[in-house]
């Protein structure tokens, strides 16, 4: 017997009065000095693997799914290392996003995802970025560029109003 809820949208995302709330996660996946980014072919910017968080669905899981559901591969968690609050405005509706950023334990498999499609086909590649010039491209997040990827430690609460 199904649950009740085939066809019924459970992330975790809320619209009021145009302005949009969604709970996110988000995969900081590195392989030697390069991350995985994703990018769509009607989008200019490059983004990490990740998705909206369900209702009643753990951020460890999300990341676990999302990362699966993209990549194909199964990864683990190594930690939890950014809380992002994230401001900005896309197609002009305010959006407020909580992110939480993920690191990855290191998988042999990663390399093999340069260049390949992600679940949405054609329209989703995901490309290995070195990680010493992600100034050269356009990024989200921007905070990427600003920090030593290989060197995380701790878990960092961050604000950016875009």
């Amino acid at each position: 017997m199904g649950s009740g809820q085939e066809g019924v949208n459970m992330n975790l995302a809320i619209e009021i009065d145009n302005k949009h709330f969604t709970c996110r996660v988000a995969a900081i996946i590195l392989v030697k000095n390069q991350i995985l980014m994703v990018k769509h072919k009607d989008y200019p910017c490059y983004y990490t693997v990740g998705g909206k968080v369900k209702i009643n669905e753990s951020t460890e899981d999300a990341i676990i799914r999302e990362i699966k559901e993209e990549t194909g591969i199964d990864y683990e968690i190594e930690n939890l290392s950014f809380v992002q609050e994230r401001f900005f405005n896309f197609n002009n509706q305010e959006q407020h996003e909580i992110v939480f950023y993920y690191k990855t334990k290191e998988n042999i498999n990663t390399k093999n995802l340069n260049n390949k499609y992600t679940d949405q086909g054609e329209n989703e590649m995901m490309y290995l970025l070195d990680i010493n010039n992600l100034s050269n491209f356009n990024i989200v997040p921007t905070f990427f560029k600003e920090i030593q990827l290989n060197n995380i430690s701790g878990l960092k609460h961050i604000v950016t109003r875009e």
